[in-house]
């Protein structure tokens, strides 16, 4: 188990007592509704308690074998290792794995506390923070979908508060669990609307962090037509409204999956946050831990109205 270094609680307020919860976090109000919500909540209270090796390797197998009965998932995971330059079925086997690990690990992470998530965890880098807290600027934290992107704001819930964006699940199953586990701490979690970006917007503004998936897909009127491992992506548009409008600084942050836990890396986007920069840092991230990039997901995806923006652009 790799030592912890963790980032110090803030100590405008009181710290929580240290130790791995016993029971899920929840967030305030009434326990989900349905019977299905509750069993999957149940489900993945059960699972957070096997110990993290194990789930690890659960979940790899799971990956391969999703892999292998998917033909859709199959041919989405080898069509994008193959644009990044990472053909052949020993990539496909480990990216299929690394997304099963990355799943199954999900329910260890969501049953503990910050606090005790804090000794699993190292970071060589808070330097890079506490720059940025040395300015008096508000910290926008980018996480790409590589490594344990989930664990990176609860880990610096430790530190001080931060909002985090997020759009809910398209299941209705899941959406009960989703909110409860991204209420924890001191994470405040909004949703991808106009009232979440107010959220970030204050949240910058009183000098706090704000998190948000830089590669992640978004409507056709916020993003942008920007190279990504060689082909046009859709790429958001926010971070850099967001930055303009508060000037923060911009830090990506990436959880490495390591024997036994993470370790959090930092380092602050000097440029402006356009989507061709983001682009390319992203892209510089994935090819230091290729395995552990969400492959799987749909990162060429054109939402309607995006062509007419890409045929403007040519």
């Amino acid at each position: 188990m790799p030592a912890p270094v963790g980032p110090p609680p803030d100590d405008r307020q009181p710290a929580a007592p240290t130790g791995a919860g016993l029971s899920p976090p929840s967030a305030p109000g009434a326990p989900p509704g349905s019977a299905g919500a509750r069993m999957l909540a149940a489900t993945a209270d059960l699972a957070g308690r096997l110990p993290l090796p194990v789930l690890r390797g659960f979940g790899a197998l799971v990956g391969v074998l999703v892999a292998g009965v998917s033909a859709r998932y199959r041919r989405k995971l080898v069509d994008n290792l193959r644009r990044a330059g990472y053909p052949g079925l020993g990539w496909s086997l480990r990216a299929a794995a690394g997304a099963g690990t990355m799943a199954a690990e999900l329910p260890w992470i969501w049953r503990r506390s910050p606090e005790a998530l804090a000794h699993f965890v190292r970071c060589d880098d808070l330097a890079v923070i506490e720059q940025a807290e040395a300015a008096g600027r508000g910290i926008l934290f980018l996480t790409p979908h590589l490594g344990a992107f989930e664990m990176t704001a609860r880990w610096y819930a430790l530190r001080a508060p931060i909002t985090v964006i997020f759009r809910e699940p398209h299941k209705a199953l899941l959406r009960p669990l989703v909110r409860r586990v991204r209420e924890v701490g001191r994470m405040r979690a909004v949703p991808a609307s106009l009232s979440g970006v107010r959220a970030l917007l204050r949240a910058l503004r009183a000098r706090e962090a704000v998190g948000l998936l830089p590669d992640h897909v978004p409507g056709a009127g916020d993003g942008e037509w920007a190279p990504f491992f060689g082909e046009p992506a859709w790429t958001m548009t926010l971070p850099q409204q967001l930055v303009r409008s508060t000037g923060a600084a911009v830090v990506f942050a990436v959880g490495e999956r390591i024997p036994g836990g993470w370790r959090i890396h930092l380092s602050r986007l000097d440029e402006a946050p356009t989507p061709q920069h983001l682009n390319a840092r992203i892209e510089a991230l994935v090819r230091r831990w290729p395995a552990q990039y969400l492959w799987g997901y749909n990162r060429y995806k054109r939402p309607a109205g995006a062509d007419r923006a890409r045929r403007a652009m040519n």
